[in-house]
């Protein structure tokens, strides 16, 4: 038995614990997470998404303090209390390692850079941004692991099989070796790697979801001093547009100045992703390029389709492809010799030269090179033959739940929060979901 159950440990999850314990230390608390704990994890193949932290262990920990971008939540919260909830929360990012830069560009940028993206048919979202680094970021968790070490139960390599429910409020958590957490709380914060699992337990019980559209393109590496005019004011920079072929929303994302390209695995699919470190530079910048694959009936599996583009990357390049922008304009596949010419150097080795246009859609890829030549009037040579692009990056995000405004599901005591609820895209609004799921049960629990 538990006063309350967590199912994952990633940022969502660990904020959650984190207020349980500090608000009511006598609760009993127990956490559920399918990879290990953050000392035995490694940088490598399943590791680098699940265990102890989740996907954010191996980030670069960009705090991004703004209610417009890194998630929903403000389609339930009211912006004030959000706002809020983001600076609290980065605050308590900030009591664990006093490291970490905050760029916040000045009204005059702002103007300046909004007027340009205009100009451009973009988009420009200013925001306020803490880096902490990644491996500051691995220290934070740690910290917070030793925080809640013999304040909550924590169960590692143990997979959640099934919530279970009972007279229309959730009753306990069935786990992969057959035992049941009998519980009168569940905060399911399964992350991004999750969404699979939760889209299948909102079905099983019978709760109201619709699809959320998967994000789906690639990760652009280039010369960091391209993008140096607008990294050393805001650090990370925001675009979105709508393309003009097909109306798409195409946004920048995850923006690492200095930073590298690295792999992920999801479960048999390999990805690509990037991060900076706080004290070392590589020559080059990153960010994604996603385009939101939104689906109209009868097709109700975004998720699915994103995982077929994704294997058919794999197959062609036995993993992450690399191509050169010039090759993919000229409808030729990067090799290794036109590689080695190249002005901009991978960061990523294990990537396959390739050809992107053989498992890109056609909708997708047209909205991409569109995004880029619009990049390249705000940052020439953006848009140059030596810019090279990884493919696939996919950001997979569960069929989003109907919650109320404290994140509780239609199953009485069921919260869903995080990545892999459908409702947070990033490490700051999953740690806020966390905190008001965790509050919304300690205030059912008051006397």
């Amino acid at each position: 038995m538990a006063d309350v159950v967590i199912i994952g440990a990633g940022p969502a999850g660990i904020f959650a614990a984190l207020e349980l314990s500090r608000k009511s230390p006598g609760l009993d608390v127990l956490i559920v997470e399918q990879g290990r704990d953050i000392t035995e994890r490694s940088r490598s193949g399943r590791d680098m998404l699940v265990g102890w932290g989740g996907a954010g262990a191996y980030s670069d920990g960009k705090l991004t303090i703004s209610t417009d971008v890194g998630g929903q939540l403000s389609t339930l919260l009211p912006e004030e209390r959000l706002l809020s909830l983001l600076k609290e929360v980065d605050g308590i990012y900030a009591g664990y390692q006093s490291e970490g830069g905050v760029y916040e560009v000045t009204a005059d940028d702002a103007a300046r850079i909004s007027a340009e993206a205009r100009l451009a048919g973009l988009v420009y979202v200013p925001t306020r941004v803490r880096h902490i680094g990644t491996e500051n970021c691995y220290t934070i968790l740690k910290r917070m692991r030793e925080e809640l070490t013999g304040a909550v139960t924590m169960r590692f390599n143990t997979r959640a099989l099934q919530i279970v429910a009972s007279g229309g409020r959730v009753s306990g958590v069935r786990l992969d070796d057959g035992t049941v957490i009998d519980t009168g709380f569940v905060i399911a914060a399964p992350g991004r790697v999750g969404s699979s699992w939760m889209q299948e337990q909102a079905k099983a019980i019978g709760l109201e979801a619709r699809p959320n559209p998967v994000d789906l393109g690639v990760r652009v590496e280039l010369p960091a001093v391209v993008l140096e005019d607008l990294t050393k004011k805001a650090y990370e920079t925001k675009f979105v547009s709508y393309s003009k072929t097909f109306d798409d929303r195409v946004r920048t994302f995850c923006m690492n100045p200095y930073g590298e390209v690295v792999r992920e695995t999801l479960g048999d699919i390999v990805t690509v992703n990037g991060h900076s470190w706080a004290n070392k530079k590589t020559g080059n910048t990153n960010f994604a390029i996603l385009v939101s694959a939104d689906f109209t009936e009868p097709f109700d599996d975004p998720i699915g389709y994103g995982e077929s583009v994704a294997r058919l990357a794999n197959m062609l390049g036995k993993g992450v492809i690399v191509q050169r922008l010039g090759d993919l304009r000229a409808g030729r596949r990067t090799n290794p010799a036109r590689l080695l010419k190249c002005v901009t150097q991978p960061t990523l080795k294990q990537a396959t030269p390739g050809d992107l246009s053989f498992c890109l859609p056609y909708r997708i890829l047209s909205d991409i090179m569109e995004m880029l030549s619009s990049l390249d009037r705000i940052a020439p040579g953006v848009n140059s033959a030596h810019t090279l692009l990884y493919g696939i990056e996919v950001k997979f995000y569960s069929n989003r739940v109907t919650l109320d405004p404290d994140l509780q599901s239609g199953l009485e005591n069921l919260y869903v929060v995080g990545d892999g609820a459908g409702i947070t895209r990033g490490l700051i609004q999953a740690s806020c979901s966390g905190l008001v799921a965790a509050r919304s049960v300690l205030g059912k629990l008051a006397p």
